[in-house]
């Protein structure tokens, strides 16, 4: 059977797009799982040491850990590491349907993964990395991860699109950009920007009071990126 004769939404379809990018799906995993374990697990030790590693520490492990999987995956997979952005891609017309759920799925399992993997290591700590808005106020929470993911989501076409930006910076400037935006919101909406990175603590810490925050805000955030972005450079898009 071709890839024309597989029925769209169908289980063959579905297969099929696992089968022609399971490379390109299995860095999707790796790098969620290296991302969540070494994020969230940088917060658990924060934890377990009394503020050793400090705020500006756990977002620097975050932004270092996105640049460093930016060049180690992103001339196989692109580097999505995050179900807002595969979105976002695929919206924007630069990803191509067939490979959105695979990432996904791989994106959430690989965070799931980590989150396990820091629960066998270090036990159950805290919120284990489990974003939580401060004192509940979910209006701060859900308004600062629509603009914080919009910010990220811009540098990423940004950097990784357009034609004229040196893209063998683009590795650096994103992680930048996310070790800046987790500073200035982590403290009050845990500046996730990511609905993997969210989910994997959750299920494993039982915490899914405002979870819609961080699922629903941060595809919101890409999405309005990928209409500005549109309107301002998509003639220059790779």
């Amino acid at each position: 059977m071709t890839a024309k004769n597989i029925k769209p939404f169908g289980m063959q379809w579905l297969w099929s797009g696992f089968a022609q990018s399971w490379r390109e799906v299995m860095a999707e995993f790796i790098g969620t799982f290296i991302l969540v374990v070494t994020g969230t697990g940088a917060i658990i030790v924060n934890d377990i040491t009394k503020g050793a590693v400090g705020l500006v520490g756990i977002c620097f492990v975050f932004g270092a850990t996105v640049a460093a999987l930016v060049y180690a995956t992103g001339h196989l997979s692109g580097t999505h590491i995050n179900p807002a952005v595969t979105l976002a891609f695929w919206t924007g017309g630069f990803f191509p349907l067939r490979r959105v759920l695979p990432y996904i799925v791989a994106q959430f399992a690989g965070a799931i993964a980590a989150s396990t993997t820091l629960w066998l290591i270090f036990g159950k700590i805290g919120l284990m990395g489990a974003t939580v808005p401060l004192n509940g106020n979910w209006r701060q929470s859900f308004g600062l991860e629509i603009f914080i993911t919009f910010t990220l989501m811009f540098v990423i076409l940004g950097a990784a699109l357009d034609r004229r930006a040196n893209s063998s910076f683009a590795g650096l400037v994103i992680g930048l950009t996310v070790t800046l935006l987790a500073v200035f919101a982590g403290p009050i909406s845990g500046a996730s920007m990511n609905p993997a990175r969210s989910f994997g603590p959750a299920l494993i810490a039982g915490i899914w009071q405002y979870q819609w925050i961080y699922w629903i805000g941060p595809v919101i955030g890409a999405q309005l990126a990928v209409l500005c972005y549109q309107l301002m450079f998509r003639d220059h898009s790779k």
